[in-house]
């Protein structure tokens, strides 16, 4: 007898449906897998059979093939078991043949026949949903997860007892209760107001958030770089539904998830300079998500700049240009979001301590060797440069003040520019000004004739590149939001440029 099935692989973050098909005849007992499938797939055989035994039900002494079609997919993971034991079943007489029809089925099975969850559950509804299915089968831990697709009839199963039972109809599907709320709450005690004498940098960090973009701050060790950047995450508005399911679905596809089912929180992630080039972007033999898709939507963190492997940070060139990544592998290819902003911290020498007085002992030459370290095309995709210095000791002193900068005060401002940004560029494929071309500046953007003549004169001198003219005109949009202005005006050039001058301390 022949029964079929449907479940998902995932190719990157796509749902790629799968049919299960099971064919059980008189022969000599075998087990065979068939379709292009990874070590984990050809070892279902005997995850399926232990599970189908060890759960009560008989598995059948004949020949039986189980094909994964199309088998030019690659299928890779244990996803597939629990498909390939329902289809088993159904082919065997052991639950009704048509109580497959409409219904995909996806996740992992341990030898006792629980269902475990799998990497992808979001994915995997998605593709359900897509393709018309009028129920998921899942395991319980993801199920919450799967739920959150709307238009799909998502069912909790934990273990192959239960889930024969519900394809039977001898039990009701059980039903996740998805109710989450989005909400903007940052990590505890990370408030800017223990931030102690860095008024300008909290000034630019401010900006960063306002409109997306990319921050690099320089300074000695132990001013505080690392702890403003772990602020910043707190400053940016909250997820909205589509961007919180963003998130979730590639943190699904690398097996990370949380206990609500939805991300609500932007990701903030700080991979040590350490990471190799395909960690960072994504790569490996099957293309999966790198630090920069993982932070898609939040902040990517990445302290001690310049130690950071060269090919690595030229990795990062193109996907901070273009807001995504595609992996190429000879076991296919996959395109990964990067839409993030990222902050960088480094050292202005190798001692740390250059422009901090007459502290530094570095000579010409080692000074040299580490401006090199940062290649300028790297250095032209950030926006902002602050300098971090070492406060006065009054400072350190000063006790929280009514008038001193919070997270709470700073993030007021930043969800009121991006609301701003999110009515002027409505209708557009982006939504802050670090992604407008300046074709769209000049058109929605109000920037007056005299700031246009200020920037020509910026440009004719030689500061900017055309991609740091670009740049630095969508700063001084986001300037000009964060002061409530309808146009962008000649001071705010000014302070955009500013902010775009980088001390070499040198």
């Amino acid at each position: 007898m022949l029964a079929r099935v449907t479940t998902f692989a995932l190719e990157g973050l796509e749902p790629r449906p799968v049919t299960v098909e099971v064919d059980v005849r008189t022969g000599l007992p075998a087990f065979t897998i068939v379709g292009l499938g990874d070590t984990a797939v050809r070892e279902a055989r005997e995850r399926v059979r232990a599970a189908l035994l060890n759960s009560g039900f008989e598995f059948p002494m004949r020949r039986l093939v189980v094909n994964l079609a199309p088998a030019n997919l690659r299928k890779v993971g244990p996803g597939f078991d629990a498909a390939i034991a329902a289809a088993v079943l159904a082919a065997s007489g052991q639950v009704p043949l048509l109580s497959l029809d409409g219904t995909g089925i996806f996740g992992e099975l341990s030898l006792g026949g629980e269902i475990r969850s799998c990497r992808g559950t979001l994915s995997a509804a998605e593709g359900a949903r897509t393709m018309g299915l009028q129920r998921l089968l899942v395991a319980d831990e993801r199920a919450g997860e799967a739920a959150l697709v709307p238009g799909l009839s998502v069912g909790a199963v934990s273990d192959l007892r239960e889930l024969a039972a519900v394809l039977s109809g001898e039990r009701e599907q059980r039903s996740p209760v998805v109710e989450v709320a989005l909400s903007h709450l940052p990590a505890p005690g990370l408030d800017l107001s223990e931030v102690r004498g860095q008024g300008e940098v909290v000034e630019a960090l401010v900006t960063a958030a306002a409109g997306g973009h990319n921050l690099l701050m320089e300074g000695p060790p132990g001013v505080g770089k690392t702890m403003l950047a772990k602020r910043l995450a707190g400053l940016l508005p909250p997820l909205n539904r589509q961007e919180a399911l963003e998130v979730t679905k590639i943190h699904s596809a690398v097996g990370l998830h949380s206990e609500t089912g939805l991300m609500t929180q932007r990701p903030f992630r700080a991979p040590h300079h350490s990471v190799s080039v395909s960690g960072l972007v994504g790569g490996g033999s099957v293309p999966t998500p790198g630090e920069i898709t993982l932070a898609h939507r939040g902040v990517l963190f990445l302290d001690e700049l310049s130690e950071f492997a060269r090919n690595s940070l030229e990795a990062l060139r193109q996907p901070l240009e273009d807001g995504e990544i595609t992996v190429v592998r000879r076991a296919g290819r996959a395109t990964f979001p990067a839409l993030v902003t990222v902050v960088a911290a480094t050292n202005p020498c190798p001692c740390g301590h250059a422009g901090d007085g007459d502290r530094c002992r570095c000579d010409p030459q080692a000074l040299a060797a580490h401006a090199k370290r940062l290649s300028g095309p790297i250095i032209d995709r950030f926006d902002l440069f602050a300098t971090a210095r070492r406060p006065k000791a009054s400072e350190m002193e000063t006790q929280p003040s009514p008038g001193l900068v919070t997270t709470e005060r700073a993030s007021t401002r930043v969800v009121e520019a991006r609301r701003l940004q999110s009515d002027r560029w409505a209708g557009s494929s982006f939504g802050v000004n670090s992604e407008a071309s300046e074709a769209d500046l000049r058109e929605c953007g109000q920037v007056s004739a005299a700031a246009f003549k200020q920037l020509s004169e910026a440009y004719e001198k030689g500061v900017l590149s055309p991609r740091g003219r670009l740049r630095l005109l969508r700063v001084a949009r986001t300037l000009a939001d964060l002061a409530d202005s309808p146009d962008v005006e000649v001071d705010h050039i000014f302070g955009a440029l500013s902010l775009r001058v980088r001390d070499t301390h040198r």
